[in-house]
């Protein structure tokens, strides 16, 4: 038997949750109930590596969701308007974990948990507001970011281009995209420490427009990679990359929150990207750490913070184009970083006082 979950009328899309579990018998609840925004699940990024986290720990994969209806399900909120009202449906399924991606969700699900204080609740990238019930997960984005920093200019160095330039994207301002963008100035500087870096906001997580034309402008004046943190806006820098790769330019597009590199692809016989790296951030593994401990019964709410010591942040090393050296320097740094030897600064305030910050940006 199955039932149709409605929203609002505003919303995009229904959900149907199934009442059978996987062995054929009746199931009392949903596992986790994941609510996203903007490009949900298929913003090929920050919802996707959640999306995968769910479906691989039931043993299914983004393509293949056996389990989707009677161990998980997924609802998503195409403006931020829609959220208070998406958790609160979420909430309705009486699943055991109600998940939120991003710093979005914070107010609203922490409205929605001081009412179902029973009600456990997974928010990623958001404080947890000292509620109990709600188990908040932070990332060091700093610290992946400046390792995809380093890559851009230590590639920059291997191809011998002169006076590199180097630009950020960013979705909405906010805590996490200012640790993405300060990682990235600190990993470009500590390779090239008098390189050009400029910012750009594009105040939208689904303006793909935005940040190709902004791309577009970057690569034209001579940039060389731009890293971007703006969900599905950031597929507008890669499209352009590909267009400037494809006329036979040397510039990158640096892949966000998943490993970008099929997304970059411009020559399918070849499979050459255009994406030179990406900053992952391995969301899945902190929803695979949750529902173990749901599982066990040990989940606790408060704040857990993932880095490269926590295996929460990577970065990858799929494209051929990538040098050897690039990659073997990149991942020694790693180290330098896991043992404490290298502290990648979190706020602009740190950055500044370091004399990091490069004029000009819109960052502040």
């Amino acid at each position: 038997m199955k039932r149709l979950v409605k929203g609002l009328a505003l919303m995009a899309a229904m959900i149907t949750v199934s009442c059978v579990n996987k062995g054929g018998q009746e199931a009392s609840q949903l596992e986790i109930m994941l609510v996203t925004e903007g490009a949900g699940i298929e913003d090929k990024s920050f919802n996707a590596s959640a999306w995968r986290g769910i479906t691989g720990y039931f043993g299914d994969t983004p393509e293949s969701t056996k389990h989707r209806g009677t161990r998980y399900e997924y609802i998503n909120a195409v403006t931020q308007d829609q959220i208070f009202n998406n958790i609160n449906i979420a909430v309705d399924e009486n699943p055991r974990l109600v998940m939120g991606t991003g710093f979005t969700f914070e107010e609203p699900m922490q409205r929605v948990a001081v009412v179902h204080p029973d009600q456990k609740f997974l928010l990623i990238d958001a404080p947890h507001g000292d509620f109990e019930n709600i188990r908040a997960v932070l990332f060091k984005e700093h610290e992946g970011a400046f390792l995809v920093g380093v890559v851009a200019a230590l590639q920059a160095i291997e191809d011998g281009v002169e006076n590199p330039k180097f630009g950020f994207v960013g979705g909405l301002q906010g805590d996490v995209i200012t640790r993405f963008e300060l990682g990235y100035i600190q990993g470009v500087k500590s390779i090239l420490p008098d390189a050009v870096i400029e910012d750009y906001y594009a105040e939208s997580w689904s303006a793909a427009d935005r940040g190709k034309t902004k791309a577009k402008a970057w690569f034209n004046n001579g940039f060389y990679a731009i890293f971007s943190a703006a969900g599905a806006t950031g597929s507008g820098v890669i499209a352009e990359a590909k267009e400037q790769r494809m006329a036979g330019k040397n510039v990158w597009a640096i892949g966000v929150d998943s490993d970008q590199y099929e997304d970059g692809i411009y020559l399918v016989a070849t499979g050459e990207s255009a994406v030179l790296t990406s900053m992952i951030k391995l969301v899945e593994n902190a929803v695979s750490d949750t529902l173990h401990d749901l599982d066990n019964d040990l989940f606790t709410g408060g704040t857990f913070h993932y880095g490269l010591l926590e295996e929460g942040v990577a970065f990858s090393e799929r494209n051929p184009a990538l040098s050897p050296s690039v990659i073997a320097q990149t991942h020694a740094i790693a180290e330098r970083i896991r043992l404490g030897e290298i502290v990648v600064l979190e706020t602009y305030a740190e950055v500044n006082n370091a004399g990091l910050i490069p004029s000009g940006l819109t960052l502040s």
